[in-house]
């Protein structure tokens, strides 16, 4: 039967090779990411797309940002208090209910951000918009399956690309990567690769 059949190139043992290869593959393109944003620009995949989307939309409230980044209350506090104490962002009450605090990027923030590679879920993002949609509902499904397979279905997570805790600092990223295999940087576009190594 279809369902049945196995690469004839391959064979059973070789697609399984394949499949879990390209899950490491994955896995290693996030923390090459994060250690490149950690290392070079002191920001976490979180932290980085907490900024993004208020460089799209500034002067958000606490309430709305966690929202649009699809974090819990908790958590996005956290990471705004380390992003206001490199002064990235600022804070302040809102004139018309001073119960509302918003939060605003800095100019400093601004100019990190601009010099920061985009997350990477937004590459993915980009690409996965270019599939047809019977494509993209197969990439769900078959993700779907493997987290079944994997019996994680019951983890907590986000849609952020990161490595580590969501709330963690850089520097805890920086350490935890830094203990793992080298590898080439292959998920860092080339130029921003070469703006970091000359100082941004």
């Amino acid at each position: 039967m279809a369902g049945n059949l196995k690469s004839p190139v391959l064979g059973e043992s070789g697609v399984t090779t394949a499949v879990t290869t390209a899950i490491r593959r994955i896995m290693r393109c996030i923390d090459l990411h994060s250690k490149f944003l950690a290392t070079h620009y002191g920001l976490t995949g979180p932290q980085l797309t907490v900024m993004q989307a208020l460089a799209g939309c500034d002067g958000l409230s606490v309430g709305t940002l966690a929202r649009s980044v699809h974090l819990s209350g908790p958590t996005i506090t956290g990471i705004l208090t380390r992003l206001s104490k490199r002064d990235l962002v600022r804070q302040s009450r809102s004139q018309d209910d001073r119960r509302v605090v918003q939060i605003w990027l800095t100019e400093l923030g601004r100019t990190l951000l601009a010099q920061a590679p985009p997350p990477l879920q937004e590459k993915f993002r980009s690409e996965f918009a270019k599939l047809n949609d019977w494509e993209q509902s197969l990439i769900l499904s078959c993700l779907q399956r493997l987290v079944a397979m994997m019996e994680a279905g019951k983890i907590d997570a986000s849609p952020i690309l990161a490595t580590g805790p969501i709330d963690s600092t850089a520097e805890r990223t920086r350490e935890f990567l830094t203990h793992q295999a080298a590898a080439p940087e292959v998920c860092i576009p080339p130029g921003r690769r070469r703006a970091a190594a000359q100082g941004h």
